[in-house]
């Protein structure tokens, strides 16, 4: 895969190495987190099946419509958001998938929402 950028670039290099190692299973899937400028979204995902079990983004319309608050405070309602999908799924324990991002700012606010939740990992 061919980055332009030397940023984009870094973040495959990183996120590369991280798959390497986290691996998502039926009794404790992984939650994985895409960040793009605008937008924040979050799976909880079987690897071994293949299967997505669990969504949420900040494109969804109980999030998106709250137009006041900013990008950090719309990652942490997207964490409540699949954490409470999850446990409505019965998922309790998952493995975080920070996809080569930082873990500051947007990535951490979803976090943290996810355990406030009722995810554990």
């Amino acid at each position: 895969m061919a980055v332009k950028n030397k940023k984009a670039a870094s973040r495959q290099k990183i996120k590369r190495r991280i798959r390497k190692k986290i691996r998502g299973s039926a009794d404790r899937p992984r939650l994985s987190v895409y960040r793009s400028n605008k937008e924040i979204y979050a799976q909880i995902i079987d690897d071994e099946n293949g299967k997505t079990l669990v969504s949420a983004s900040s494109r969804e319309k109980t999030i998106a419509e709250k137009s006041d608050i900013n990008k950090s405070e719309k990652a942490k309602l997207v964490g409540i958001s699949v954490a409470e999908k999850a446990v409505q799924s019965e998922i309790k324990t998952v493995v975080m998938d920070r996809n080569g991002y930082l873990y500051h700012g947007r990535v951490k606010a979803l976090a943290e929402g996810a355990r406030k939740g009722g995810l554990k990992f």
